[in-house]
């Protein structure tokens, strides 16, 4: 009899620790995509060129569209190392960080306030922002291989 009851209470026990599972996550939370309203993009221009850029869908990609929604955001960027443009964003920008080997025309946010585009490669702990994919590796090291650009970000549609 105790044995029954105890077997009862077992599976009891496993039915409703069944039933409280996790809690489903968040928009734009570690592994729930962002959807994004779809007649607004984040635009990116490089000097006086407009990209187009498939962005991440995380919360660092979040964050820097909010960061243009009161208008367009420019940031001064300095050539690093032969294969990239850094620039200050002003604020700091949530990170998930992974050891990543970036491609010309990748976008990443490094130490959390700045913006990296690449026109070479370079493997460090990056997150990663986004991709340009009009361009070609050329296109990207004419672009930003001959001296410092602006970049400006804005929120369209």
């Amino acid at each position: 009899m105790k044995r029954r009851i105890r077997l009862c209470l077992l599976g009891l026990l496993a039915l409703m620790l069944s039933a409280c599972g996790a809690a489903p996550a968040e928009p734009g939370s570690a592994g729930e995509p962002v959807r994004e309203d779809e007649t607004t993009m984040l635009q990116m221009t490089i000097g006086q060129t407009p990209v187009t850029v498939d962005w991440e869908e995380n919360e660092a990609v979040n964050a820097l569209k909010a960061l243009c929604q009161d208008g367009p955001l420019t940031i001064a960027m300095s050539m690093y190392g032969g294969f990239e443009q850094v620039g200050p964003i002003g604020e700091r920008l949530p990170g998930s960080d992974r050891q990543t080997t970036t491609r010309a025309g990748d976008i990443v946010l490094y130490s959390g306030d700045q913006l990296v585009v690449f026109y070479g490669s370079n493997s460090w702990a990056y997150t990663r922002l986004g991709h340009i994919s009009d361009r070609s590796d050329a296109d990207m090291a004419a672009l930003l291989g001959a001296g410092d650009v602006t970049i400006t970000l804005e929120v369209t549609g």
